[in-house]
């Protein structure tokens, strides 16, 4: 797990204690200064959540249904709930379709939150997506969706080429079995491959808790 960042309590410590550590032998006071100066350095970006296509038409009864959509769009959801109780941005996407197109009320927008539509499989190609993170000052994405072999990893792909720093939440997404001629690919394997092509190269991939846990913000 690449994401975990452990916080030095600096915002604890007292006048007499700082005196202390300024004392201490400098190899050490100065990895407990790097430490601190990682930690500022990650809660001072601005990180957005980005959910794609979360759509009625892959889930049961849905025209393309996906496996096990109902799990993802949950951790979805628990994400999105963490993002608006902090009020941090927040942007929907969705694919313009005849039917089924609404979102899963699980991770439906609220008033102030963008929703793009796009009729490609990058929801940055075609779309002001772009333009609405560099206008709100956004450096890190937090990305979601369906389906993790097509739009998502599209999405990760594009913004890391632009300078998006990005995390994959990789329980808050879903895909489906695919075939190439005779050969079956099951949806786990879909899923898996796709999340370790990304891994390192595009994005930090975690799931939904460990994602939460790392972007609570430090004590004031």
């Amino acid at each position: 797990m690449n994401l975990r960042v452990q916080a030095y309590p600096w915002h604890l410590i007292e006048v007499d204690q700082i005196l202390i550590l300024l004392t201490m032998k400098a190899p050490v006071f100065l990895i407990l200064f790097l430490g601190i100066s990682g930690v500022q350095a990650l809660h001072a970006q601005k990180t957005a959540l980005l959910i794609i296509d979360m759509q009625e038409f892959y889930f049961p009864g849905g025209k393309l249904q996906l496996d096990n959509p109902e799990e993802a769009v949950m951790n979805a959801g628990l994400l999105l709930e963490h993002f608006r109780l902090f009020e941090w941005p927040v942007y929907h996407i969705s694919h313009q379709a005849e039917e089924g197109s609404a979102i899963h009320y699980f991770v439906q927008p609220k008033e102030g939150e963008p929703l793009l539509t796009k009729d490609r499989v990058n929801a940055f190609s075609g779309t002001d997506l772009e333009s609405m993170l560099r206008k709100d000052s956004v450096d890190r994405l937090v990305i979601c969706g369906m389906q993790t072999h097509l739009c998502v990893e599209a999405a990760v792909r594009a913004a890391a080429d632009l300078g998006f720093e990005c995390w994959l939440a990789s329980d808050a997404c879903a895909t489906r079995s695919l075939q190439f001629g005779e050969h079956i690919i099951p949806a786990r394997q879909v899923h898996f491959s796709t999340l370790s092509t990304l891994q390192g190269t595009y994005a930090e991939v975690s799931n939904s808790q460990d994602i939460i846990r790392l972007l609570i913000p430090a004590r004031e």
